[in-house]
């Protein structure tokens, strides 16, 4: 399958983080402003947060990034592995845990990577403390999506998709 014109249908990526309330979800953010149509984001997470709401501070970074924040919510990855369930083109995991977790047999198969951060919600520091964690992870995460919404549509053919997603792990996931 080839990715298709941002008129007809975008490629789908699907971010997985263990509670869906962080990394996953300014992931998720990030790639739906970036994407301009071509790329579309979801979120998940095997052990989705109490009340299904995405962490305050996340938000928080979002907002003041001037992205929208609209729609999202802490979900299980199990709303992603049903034949009802948009079709996943690639799935990326953030969080370590997540990475090393059974996953669900995704319909159609999509291309698999794992993109490492640390989660900026971990911790005992000062919510300013934390606040900056998280908009540090929200610039690395920003940056990497950034290189990866460049890839040119060659390099997102579902056949190199993987290798495309995977390379971009080595890509400095840390912010400065």
């Amino acid at each position: 399958m080839s990715p298709t014109p941002a008129s007809t249908a975008p490629l789908n990526v699907l971010f997985l983080c263990t509670h869906n309330s962080a990394r996953s979800i300014l992931a998720e953010a990030s790639l739906n402003a970036i994407g301009k149509g071509r790329l579309k984001a979801y979120s998940a997470g095997s052990s989705p947060r109490d009340l299904q709401q995405p962490n305050p501070l996340g938000l928080q970074v979002l907002t003041n990034a001037g992205l929208s924040t609209e729609g999202l919510y802490s979900k299980s990855w199990d709303a992603f592995a049903g034949p009802e369930a948009p079709h996943m083109d690639l799935v990326i995991t953030v969080c370590d845990d997540a990475a090393g977790e059974v996953c669900p047999i995704w319909p159609g198969h999509p291309a698999t990577a794992h993109w490492s951060y640390a989660d900026p919600s971990a911790g005992d520091g000062s919510e300013a403390v934390k606040l900056e964690a998280f908009r540090k992870t929200l610039h690395a995460i920003y940056h990497r999506l950034e290189l990866f919404a460049s890839l040119p549509d060659d390099k997102l053919h579902h056949t190199l998709l993987q290798d495309s997603a995977r390379q971009l792990a080595n890509h400095g996931s840390t912010a400065p």
